[in-house]
């Protein structure tokens, strides 16, 4: 089992998958591996039943180049579960997986094969809080979101009372640039990440 919890713990080392996109805890992120190093590390990781953990790549590619370095990552990424796979041809791994804690990337290295290997610290999850009133809009946008991204890729618990769940969701799914989705999942606090977002939504007058 992971030994991850919710206080300070010492760092862990924990595989990463440097990736063009944020996963925010709670969150279904389907993958797509063929790069032999990840397709090794999903492998580890399914034996073990361990997580990886996934950053969001800040200057560089997802795919390996012949002589390129290691792409720069965020500092800040979520661990994801692998929930289900599948290998519909040889060399090629489909991952569904799901977001869980997040953590601080303390250090890191590179093997030769190009794997990172990141020494990290969990961040404390969000203390469940209940959403304010006035956000009854952005659960309403939400509920259609979530209609039209269809349950295969929504997670399966509801937590529309949430504050914490709703901003994340809502950070997910909104047409954000990257570097704003980042900034949402370093964001300890769930009532200023809803603020932030329902604050963008009315500027872009969709609230």
């Amino acid at each position: 089992m992971w030994p991850f919890g919710g206080g300070a713990r010492s760092p862990q080392a924990l595989p990463l998958f440097p990736l063009k996109t944020v996963l925010f805890p709670g969150g279904v992120l389907p993958i797509k591996v063929f790069e032999q190093r990840y397709i090794d590390m999903t492998k580890a990781c399914l034996a073990d039943s361990r997580p990886f953990g996934v950053c969001l790549i800040t200057s560089g590619d997802e795919v390996a180049t012949p002589g390129g370095s290691a792409p720069e990552i965020a500092s800040v990424g979520t661990l994801a579960r692998i929930t289900d796979w599948d290998m519909p041809q040889l060399g090629i791994l489909h991952l569904v997986t799901v977001g869980e804690a997040r953590f601080q990337v303390r250090g890191r290295r590179v093997s030769p094969a190009g794997l990172v290997t990141g020494d990290v610290q969990a961040i404390a999850a969000e203390p469940a809080r209940p959403l304010a009133e006035s956000c009854a809009p952005l659960v309403k946008l939400l509920e259609l979101i979530a209609a039209r991204v269809g349950p295969q890729n929504f997670p399966v618990e509801h937590r529309y009372d949430d504050a914490s769940w709703v901003g994340y969701r809502l950070a997910e799914f909104l047409p954000l640039p990257l570097s704003i989705k980042q900034s949402m999942l370093e964001i300890n606090d769930a009532d200023v990440r809803l603020q932030v977002l329902q604050k963008f939504l009315a500027q872009q007058g969709v609230l």
